[in-house]
Order: structure tokens, then sequence, then C-alpha cells
């Protein structure tokens, strides 16, 4: 294991280039870090404004903004986000191994330039933590971490693999609507990276600042994501963006918005969705499980695990709420951990996290104490092929 007497490692830029220092994780700044960009959307943010701390960031929920205008927007346009992600790196010739043990999908194979869905787990099978793992060199990859506590288990498993674990410190910004890969091909100083496909990383030049952008984000809609490091000038940035952004219809949007597309695309929320006591099987993650490589954390346990999903989807004409308990036949079997009005499906949705093990999917249910009827149905609730963020449909809402 790679020892450092200061607070800092030395990590080269992606694609080469002068190197910048990141802090160590292990000396992490004390308290929650405020988004950078909050005082550029200051006079958004109204009396009924909502800001949430997510791993360790904080960022605005809602804003007083007009939701289904908002959400109609990243339809149809481009919308600018300030989310909350942490970004941590793994650097050194045991990165890739380090991460082999840790996640339950393959790693080593993953080449330079590219992203995936990357699970942790506990030895049980249960969720540690969900994110994006992107490579960015063949030693050195950065994982966005999802919400909970995660560090002091890394450093539990770092002994005996030559790697360091860095907090990268970064604020990350997503951009993202049918128009979004039009605004990035402005943005960025060279014009659009190429190629840059669906799960792809490249580094671009933005108003003379070197970022990195992956095409991925959290809404199932066409679009990226801009990985901004502390010593950026965030004042430049923002109005660089603003400014290309204009021709495109590119607007700023609290995380509301957001939410419902992420629900009606399937994806979860670590901590409310899945949890400890949640396998990928349970989660309908099970695709992301690898038995053909080597060992990692919680094998043996998933190895016996059941394999049908008790995390399904939701639908009803009625009033869906999370936290909801969720009945059959009068018995409480599972409950509601989100729940939105779905304006493009013009009903509720949610995802129904169920108790026991069973088959879930297309159960007629009632929800909480006033009886809503409901039916259980596969997630995600459309565009399961996810031909909307590979940029090969548009649906408008």
């Amino acid at each position: 294991m790679t020892t450092s007497s200061s607070n800092t490692a030395t990590v080269g830029s992606f694609q080469g280039g002068a190197p910048r220092t990141l802090p160590v994780f292990p000396w992490r700044k004390a308290g929650h870090r405020a988004s950078p960009f909050i005082p550029f959307y200051e006079d958004k943010i109204g009396p009924d404004a909502i800001f949430c701390v997510y791993s360790g960031h904080m960022s605005p929920v809602y804003l007083d903004d007009d939701v289904a205008f908002e959400y109609a927007h990243l339809r149809r346009a481009a919308t600018l986000y300030d989310v909350p992600e942490h970004a941590i790196e793994f650097v050194g010739p045991d990165a890739a191994r380090f991460l082999d043990y840790l996640m339950v999908r393959a790693i080593t194979p993953m080449k330079v330039g590219r992203c995936g869905y990357g699970l942790m787990c506990y030895d049980d099978g249960g969720i540690l933590m969900d994110g994006v793992l992107m490579r960015l060199a063949e030693d050195r990859f950065r994982y966005v971490l999802a919400d909970g506590e995660i560090f002091t288990w890394l450093r539990a498993h770092q002994k005996g693999f030559d790697v360091e674990i860095v907090d990268t410190e970064d604020w990350v910004l997503q951009i993202q609507g049918p128009r979004s890969l039009d605004v990035l091909g402005d943005l960025a100083d060279d014009g659009m990276p190429s190629p840059f496909t669906y799960f792809a990383a490249a580094e671009v030049t933005m108003a003379g600042q070197r970022l990195l952008v992956t095409r991925t984000g959290w809404t199932n809609e066409l679009g990226f994501e801009i990985y901004v490091p502390e010593d950026c000038d965030h004042a430049a940035l923002w109005d660089h963006m603003i400014d290309k952004g204009a021709a495109h219809e590119l607007r700023f949007a609290s995380m509301a918005s957001m939410n419902i597309r992420r629900i009606e695309g399937g994806i979860l929320n670590n901590g409310s969705d899945m949890n400890p006591g949640t396998t990928p099987f349970a989660a309908g993650l099970g695709q992301f499980v690898d038995f053909e490589k080597g060992d990692f954390i919680g094998r043996e346990a998933l190895e016996k695990a059941d394999r049908r999903p008790r995390l399904v989807g939701l639908t009803s004409q009625g009033t869906l709420e999370a936290g909801m308990a969720v009945m059959i036949d009068g018995a409480v079997a599972g409950s509601i951990t989100a729940s939105v009005e779905s304006p493009t499906l013009g009903h509720a949705i949610g995802y129904v996290l169920f108790d026991q093990e069973g088959d879930w999917i297309d159960r007629q249910v009632t929800c909480g104490a006033d009886g809503v009827p409901g039916e259980t149905v596969a997630l995600p609730f459309y565009d399961a092929e996810k031909l909307i963020p590979r940029g090969k449909q548009v649906a408008q809402g």
C-alpha cells in the first residue's frame, strides 16, 4: 500500500499533460461542502427552496421553480443541474485489481476513456455503494459516489494493494436533454470531443479551463456531466455555459425535474431505494454481478442469494407517497421508496420494496391507510433499451 507523508497526492490529468495536486481522502476537510455555483443562481432561491446534503455535498432539491415547466423543458431542450455527486479516485499499480475485489462486476477489462456502473457490497451481499466508475488511465480510475459512508470501509480493505485513494474535491454539473450535446459542442473550445459515445469519458477545454466530461447523467435523457476542480474559475465557467447555452435554450433548474425523470427511467437512489439489506438481485441490478471473474467482496453470499427482484415499479391512478405501506390481500408486504406524478405517463408511478423474496411483478396492491389501488410492473417504466440517453430516440414531455 502506498503511503503519503503529506495531505496531497499528485495525479496526472486524463490523456496526459501537467499533473494537478489533489487531497488524499484520509485528511478530508471536515463538514459538508456547499456548491461553489450557488452564488450564480442565488436569485432563483425563493422562500420555499429546499437544499439537501448528499454525500457530504449541499445542492438544490427545489428552488420555487415550476416543476412541470422544468420537466417539459428538460424533455424538449437542455437543462443545467448543480448536483451533489462526490468523485474519488483510485490511483496506482493495483488500482484495477483493488477495484475488481471491491466491485461485483469485472473492472480490469474496462478500457481507458470508458465508464461503467459500479456496485460495491458488504460480505453478506448487501449493497454498500453504487455509482459510475470511469477509467482515466491504466492505473487511474474515478468513482462518482452516491450517498453513504464508504471511506473507512475502503481503508479497511486497502491493505495489500499498491493504490492511493484520493478525494478529488471536484464539483459536478450535469447538462441533460435532447439538445445537450449541441450545448457541449459550443461549450468546448475545440468543439465536441470525438468519439463521445454513451458512457464515454473525455477531456475538453471550456473557457480556457481543462475539464473532464462524461456521457452520463441521472435523468435517462441524452446528456453529459462536467467535473469541476476546486481551483477552477467558477464564475468564468458559469458565464461561459449560460452564454454559449443560450442558443440551445439551456436553462438552470433545481433537481426536482431530474427526480421525476430518474424515477421514470428506473434509476435508483442508494440509501432510500436500496440499502445494506438489499442485494443487487433484490434491487433488480443482478445483471451487474459477474461470477465469471475472480473473488470479490460479497461473492459467496451473492452466489446463494435469491435472484428475484424485491424492488419493482408501481403504477396507480391515485396519489402515491414515499413511505406508504403496500398491501396484498390486506397484509403489509412492503413499502413505497419513491413516487412522483409522471407527466409523460399521465399517472402516479413509484418504486415498492417488498419485505420478502417472491414474484412481485404484475401484482394488484393497495397503498397507505386509504387503500390506494395500484399495480406492480417491471422497471423501467419506459425506454428499457436506453434509446433516449443513447441519442437514438427523443421523447418529448
